[in-house]
């Protein structure tokens, strides 16, 4: 694989946990607003969405690894 197909790979998966990072926002302050959810569960997407975060920014990094 070369280095601009492997770039354009990691370009389709940050944007697909992008859209999903977006999405677990709105239902989480949905849910927040409603204050009609369980705690557990609510939990546990604020969990899945940090996940998601942090692979987006590990992600970023093997796109642009900081120079020294």
């Amino acid at each position: 694989m070369n280095l601009e197909a492997d770039a354009e790979t990691i370009l389709a998966r940050i944007a697909m946990l992008s859209t999903e990072h977006h999405d677990l926002d709105d239902t989480i302050n949905k849910m927040s607003q409603s204050q009609v959810y369980n705690d557990d569960h609510l939990h546990a997407l604020k969990k899945k969405k940090l996940h998601l975060k942090d692979e987006i920014a590990m992600l970023e990094r093997r796109l642009h690894p900081p120079s020294h």
